[in-house]
């Protein structure tokens, strides 16, 4: 008798079973260093394939679908709901992350000598603390955005360079006459199913890069995580359920006839590749796949709003920063008044433009909005052991954001097929 054939997440999970199983007898049994240097980097060189194929899918993806679209109008438009669906929806996030930080206090009720210990455990400053940058202005933003020099820009993975330079093109390209732009569109068309191609192929392997990754994460840590820290990690995770359930949900329920349990359903492969990469941008080739094919969303509004918000929509991590910034507060005993909490708003949803969508490069923008409220960058060392893996929950969130987004737009602009794909009509 044929054993069934397993699709695609389920192997995943069962692999992230395994490799938490692994990783627990790895730590317990003291050979997490062979774990690390043998079986780590299997789940590395999963991440690096798909990371190979970002750059040139979000450029070829981005121009074909600014070309489909046709009229500049339409582009604009879906354009300022992207954004502003983006922006929203980062703001919220954030909010609930302070309100959740304020109420439960996680920082709140250490005694003096584990006080103490901390902050003897605390680094100086060295590693991400050491390398923070004074808070962009909004004009610095906006001008990093237009590259200098496009290859650089390619070579550097900038990606919001890359994203307006393959708009410019994509527009361009609708202006002149149609049998001067159709072969360059042609050939693009031709990169962008080849890349698709590409993805799926590397997605064969996916299973047994999550179980290395994931039983490499578990070896270093362990179940050893103090009380403040499990405290810390447990607001921050229901902060991101939350969002999801109260504000996606919410979305897709007001602005699309798409059912809320198909749409978790459909997303599910790209949530555990990025929960397991800890990488959006890694993760944005499965996400454009899963929100085409299993949501129902047209490739061209897949193609604009998707790498978009693997660049600019951080929702979970910016929820994190609230949460973190409040704790590291409470921890040094500093009451943070309405306007420096207003202040982690307005910055974490500027820092959250831009940041690169790779593990770990939260605790880079997380060291901006402490140094806007006046929260010691030290504190950063307290929280680095849990990093990875709040990383890892904080991007399921943020790639849930970006396919929340386009279905969204996708619904109102009459480019959803709620009854296509696997998951059946809606």
């Amino acid at each position: 008798m044929a054993l069934p054939k397993l699709k695609l997440y389920t192997k995943v999970l069962l692999a992230l079973a395994l490799g938490t199983v692994f990783g627990l007898l790895a730590n317990r049994l003291h050979f997490s260093g062979f774990v690390v240097a043998y079986v780590k980097p299997f789940g590395t060189g999963f991440v690096r394939l798909i990371s190979m194929v970002v750059v040139p899918l979000v450029f070829a993806s981005l121009l074909v679908g600014t070309t489909s679209l046709k009229d500049l109008k339409s582009l604009g438009r879906i354009g300022v709901k992207t954004l502003a669906f983006y922006l929203c929806t980062t703001a919220i996030a954030i909010s609930i992350g302070l309100l959740l930080a304020n109420l439960t206090r996680p920082g709140v009720g250490l005694s003096e000598q584990a006080r103490s210990e901390l902050m003897q455990a605390t680094p100086g400053q060295e590693g991400p603390a050491g390398v923070a940058q004074e808070k962009p202005s909004i004009k610095d933003v906006l001008l990093d955005i237009i590259p200098t020099n496009p290859i650089r820009a390619f070579v550097e993975s900038r990606m919001l360079q890359i994203i307006f330079f393959a708009l410019l093109m994509g527009i361009c390209l609708t202006l002149i006459p149609p049998e001067r732009s159709g072969p360059v569109i042609r050939f693009f068309e031709g990169i962008n199913d080849a890349l698709i191609a590409m993805v799926h192929l590397i997605m064969k392997v996916a299973p047994y890069g999550v179980f290395a990754l994931i039983a490499a994460v578990v070896a270093d840590f362990g179940l050893d995580i103090l009380v403040m820290l499990a405290k810390y990690c447990l607001v921050v995770v229901v902060g991101l359920v939350l969002h999801v359930l109260l504000v996606y949900s919410s979305a897709i329920r007001v602005f699309s006839r798409l059912a809320v349990r198909r749409f978790l359903r459909g997303i599910r492969p790209a949530q555990l590749i990025a929960f397991s990469s800890g990488s959006s941008s890694a993760t944005l080739p499965v996400t454009i796949d899963c929100t085409a094919d299993s949501l129902g969303v047209s490739r061209y509004i897949c193609s604009f709003t998707l790498p978009l918000g693997a660049t600019m929509n951080m929702d979970g991590t910016a929820l994190y920063q609230g949460v973190s910034a409040v704790f590291l507060a409470q921890l040094y005993g500093i009451d943070l008044n309405v306007a420096q909490q207003l202040a982690i708003v307005l910055t974490a949803t500027l820092a959250s433009i831009g940041t690169a969508g790779t593990p770990g490069a939260g605790i880079i923008t997380l060291a901006i909005v402490l140094r806007s409220i006046g929260v010691p960058l030290e504190g950063i060392g307290i929280i680095m052991g849990v990093e990875r893996i709040l990383d890892m929950c904080r991007t399921a969130v943020n790639i849930t954001g970006d396919a929340a987004c386009a279905v969204v737009v996708a619904s109102t602009e009459g480019q959803l097929d709620a009854d296509a794909g696997p998951g059946g009509p809606s």
